[in-house]
């Protein structure tokens, strides 16, 4: 952990990194989990992409709950993208999109299952404040399946107005900003043409959350930590 000083003058303000407990000899399991396809990469796309590249050993465990017709090509697709020279496992599934609540046992079912494949040392998970009942559960239930791990929450842009104050920042640097962007377009091709899924609005957000964490490049993205376990480094 550093602490730096922050260029805003503001007396007594500082900016506390923390780290991944990175292994040398074992990779980092991450553990990515979305209610639908595109979850994952909206929300915590652009920090996939740099533990990609920052960190030499990963293994991703890429967990969608709704995934049918088409949007299971794209997901599959994304994943590719995304995860690209990474070890990973995909894994897809169909409950009905909107539902999940109303399909309750048999997701908490399945959390249950994937509690005795995975033992995470990070798992990305939609924000438990989250206006979509689907996003909602999903965290719910990470919460309650995996109750010793890192869990961090992340945030989707939506007509519902709900975007809340993360306190997890990851600065990121602008052309991998737009790669994540581009991906989401190569990947998601039956969501272009919605008027919410907009290169603006995603690169937008990103640059509101760079600015709100000092980010060198003006970018960033941002999630909710409920609870973390602060240790000194070996």
């Amino acid at each position: 952990m550093s602490v730096e000083k922050s260029p805003f003058g503001e007396a007594g303000s500082r900016v506390i990194k923390l780290g991944l407990p990175v292994k040398d000899a074992e990779p980092l399991n991450v553990l990515c989990l979305g209610a639908h396809a595109d979850d994952i990469e909206i929300g915590c796309g652009g920090t996939v992409l740099y533990l990609g590249r920052a960190l030499s050993r990963l293994r991703f465990y890429w967990v969608i709950l709704s995934s049918p017709g088409t949007r299971r090509q794209e997901a599959l697709k994304a994943a590719d993208l995304f995860t690209a020279g990474s070890d990973k496992e995909v894994i897809l599934e169909n409950y009905r999109d909107g539902f999940l609540p109303y399909s309750g046992s048999e997701v908490k079912d399945f959390f249950e299952r994937l509690k005795g494949q995975v033992n995470p040392d990070l798992i990305f998970t939609p924000w438990h404040g989250d206006a979509h009942q689907d996003h909602r559960l999903v965290a719910e239930l990470t919460w309650n399946t995996f109750r010793n791990h890192l869990i961090l929450e992340y945030e989707i842009p939506k007509y519902d107005g709900d975007m809340g104050r993360p306190n997890v920042f990851v600065p990121l640097e602008a052309p991998l900003c737009r790669e994540k962007v581009d991906h989401l377009f190569e990947a998601f091709t039956s969501q272009c043409s919605k008027p919410w899924f907009d290169r603006e609005t995603f690169l937008g957000l990103m640059r509101i959350r760079g600015m709100e964490s000092n980010s060198p490049s003006g970018y960033a993205e941002g999630f909710h930590a409920r609870k973390m376990v602060l240790t000194a480094a070996a």
